[in-house]
């Protein structure tokens, strides 16, 4: 009698109990995946609903601006930066700002809008308008308020802020410091100066005498006589 023969009903149980737990692994791995795959995906819903929850914002999310900056910057140009940026973070993505740049006027705090203006201007425009007009009022003045041909800079302080040196009733222009000059119409830091290098060797005896001083023609003393004495 052969081998086979003796334990072919040994051989029959053995091959079927494996052909089972083939076809149950099989049908087991069948049903595992599908869950793993439905597990994973509930992990990543539950873990993008705390980031929503913990009030973070996914990064294709976040709102972007378009700026406009001229002037005196380094690369002016349109820049697009965060909706949460400043006026100074629009200045150094456009390189920084030319030796001749001059921000007394510009809120560097301020932050940006889309489709909003910055113009840098240089110390030339300023010192200009600080000979012609009440310093900082006018400064301020000019630059929320566009010339003609000239965009409107978004860049402005807003408020015009009171000055914390404004001219008393009458300034004596043979004591008074360079700063309570300057706060004279039309007198800026070069003018203030020019009075007090002229007063250092000839004292003003007369209000009329402001007019010997270099720069300071009869335009700007009609301006300033009713605020000055000596």
């Amino acid at each position: 009698m052969t081998f086979h023969y003796r334990y072919r009903k040994q051989i029959i149980i053995i091959t079927t109990i494996i052909l089972i737990i083939s076809s149950l692994t099989i049908i087991g791995l069948y049903i595992y995946e599908p869950q793993k795959e439905k597990k994973i995906s509930s992990l990543k819903v539950k873990k993008e609903t705390n980031k929503s929850e913990n009030g973070e914002k996914p990064k294709e999310e976040i709102e972007k601006c378009m700026v406009d900056i001229k002037g005196e910057i380094i690369t002016p140009g349109i820049y697009e930066l965060e909706n949460s940026s400043r006026v100074i973070d629009v200045i150094n993505e456009a390189g920084g700002l030319t030796e001749d740049a001059d921000t007394t006027v510009i809120n560097l705090s301020k932050k940006i809008e889309d489709e909003m203006v910055i113009i840098i201007y240089s110390k030339w425009q300023v010192e200009n308008w600080r000979e012609t007009k009440e310093q900082e009022k006018y400064l301020q003045e000019q630059c929320k308020i566009p010339k003609e041909g000239q965009a409107e800079n978004d860049a402005c302080i807003n408020e015009i802020e009171e000055n914390p040196h404004s001219a008393p009733s009458n300034v004596n222009i043979n004591t008074a410091t360079k700063e309570e000059l300057m706060t004279l119409t039309g007198i800026g830091e070069s003018k203030a100066e020019a009075i007090i290098s002229y007063r250092e060797k000839t004292p003003f005896t007369k209000i009329e005498d402001i007019k010997n001083v270099s720069g300071i023609g009869e335009s700007v003393y009609e301006d300033i006589k009713n605020n000055i004495t000596v």
